[in-house]
């Protein structure tokens, strides 16, 4: 009798990897399961069996990298706003190719996927908190919350999206530019 085939956690997160490598480099349209398969070293068996199929495993994809950026902030939240934004762009550096595709739009515009809109709002919590904990001590205007919040994000996104994109001047010093538009931000909402 044959041995049923494991499919255990560390194949399914070197599927979350390889296929979020994939989309990044060739599209989420070209991707295919069995390329797939072949670069995590597995089978179409194996990506059936733990997500169901192509836009399930893109689904999954996009909720693993909002699950590790949230924690990324999570990790954050105790040295406030200017550690949350550090610790956005150390992460987005990190995981260029899951936060393209997480905020990129190209998953959605192929294929029904998105991600889980409790698992998005997840990953955003530490900045709402941070926004109310700066608001209660009086360092941040009392406008609301969701407003300052959504308007940081923006700023910071736009900014590391830019380096990711290599947009800027090649003689950018994104790091300290960074560092000074974090101040900016913060100022602003004084």
């Amino acid at each position: 009798m044959a041995r049923p085939v494991l499919h255990d956690d560390s194949l399914k997160e070197r599927l979350l990897d390889t296929a979020a490598d994939l989309v990044d480099r060739i599209g989420p349209a070209r991707v295919t399961l069995r390329e797939l398969a072949a670069e995590a070293g597995t089978s179409t068996t194996a990506v059936y069996s733990l997500f169901g199929g192509k836009s399930q495993l893109l689904t999954a994809v996009v909720d693993s990298g909002f699950r590790s950026f949230g924690d990324s902030q999570r990790a954050a939240a105790d040295g406030g706003l200017r550690a949350l934004g550090m610790s956005y762009r150390a992460w987005a550096l990190s995981h260029p190719a899951l936060y393209r595709l997480m905020f990129g739009g190209a998953l959605a515009a192929y294929a029904n996927c998105a991600p889980t809109p409790a698992v998005a709002s997840d990953a955003m919590a530490p900045l709402i908190e941070a926004v109310a904990a700066a608001q209660a001590v009086g360092s941040i205007r009392a406008v609301p919350v969701e407003t300052v919040s959504i308007a940081i994000w923006g700023q910071v996104h736009g900014l590391v999206s830019l380096e990711l994109a290599e947009l800027g001047p090649p003689t950018t010093d994104w790091e300290s530019f960074y560092s000074e538009a974090l101040d900016a931000v913060t100022r602003g909402w004084a």
